[in-house]
């Protein structure tokens, strides 16, 4: 059972009981990598939890940058989600149609900037469609919003400060890409990319966070999976993944595992693989 908390993960029970609150927010945030020929935007418009607004990764994003769904403008953001009427003092639950993938994402952007209660849909929304529970394709009705961003800058690294990173070891990253990407045995779904991983980074595959069902593991066993990848735990970590999509479930297991001191390297691989100058490890070295 998952241990509901608003600001970080609740249960499909949580949102049915929740859902005609008149400050909750539904965003359903799906999106799928590279080569999965799924339209997310489609698949709102024929299904969606009661209420849900679509919330766009590729389009909330830095258009400024030659890099996927890099961390937009304050201005940006701030704009995009009063038109989708979602602003202070809303309780936001974000889902996606994978069960738990992209909507973590979204829960660690809107905590960056500042807006601290939101919580992700454990199993999202297979899990919700399985159990029974409504659905709609109506489009919902919005009212503008007003949002005040406090851009929290503790939370996201740059190139260079993952540079610095993985020279000094005074930080854990971690990278959150399948073991095949990690080791460089198989290849980046993004062409042009080389492959291997940051020198000294750590591997835990998101999966391994999760359970059959694509619900969170207890934060017993996360710890349990960080520690025998061997991350020390005592350290600040860095999350890394191929897009800065999936580093973000390795954020929101270490926030459910009360732990504080991570940020996530917003460029991740395919920034870092893209560069010849920098460094790169493979195999299990």
């Amino acid at each position: 059972m998952t241990r509901d908390d608003p600001k970080t993960l609740v249960s499909t029970q949580w949102l049915a009981a929740h859902l005609k609150d008149p400050d909750l927010r539904v965003l359903d945030a799906s999106w799928y990598l590279p080569g999965s020929e799924r339209d997310p935007f489609a698949e709102y418009q024929r299904a969606h939890i009661p209420g849900a607004r679509f919330f766009d990764l590729d389009d909330v994003s830095d258009h400024r940058s030659d890099l996927p769904h890099m961390v937009p403008p304050a201005e940006k953001f701030m704009s995009r989600m009063r038109a989708i009427g979602v602003g202070d003092g809303h309780q936001i639950v974000v889902y996606d149609g994978s069960g738990l993938f992209s909507a973590p994402r979204v829960w660690w952007l809107f905590k960056l900037m500042g807006q601290m209660d939101i919580a992700v849909l454990d199993g999202g929304f297979p899990k919700w469609q399985a159990e029974g529970h409504p659905v709609e394709d109506l489009p919902p009705i919005l009212r503008d919003r007003h949002m005040m961003v406090r851009r929290q800058n503790h939370m996201v690294k740059d190139v260079t400060q993952v540079s610095a990173a993985s020279k000094l070891g005074e930080s854990e990253i971690v990278d959150a890409r399948s073991p095949g990407r990690f080791y460089g045995t198989d290849p980046e779904p993004r062409p042009g990319l080389r492959a291997g991983h940051i020198p000294g980074s750590k591997n835990v595959f998101y999966k391994d966070l999760l359970k059959a069902d694509d619900t969170m593991k207890s934060p017993d066993e996360m710890r349990q999976v960080f520690v025998e990848a061997g991350v020390d735990l005592g350290k600040p970590v860095i999350t890394s993944c191929g897009s800065g999509v999936t580093a973000a479930i390795l954020s929101l297991g270490l926030t459910r595992m009360g732990k504080t001191d991570h940020s996530l390297y917003d460029g991740s691989w395919t920034e870092w693989g893209m560069f010849p100058t920098l460094p790169i490890a493979t195999g299990k070295t």
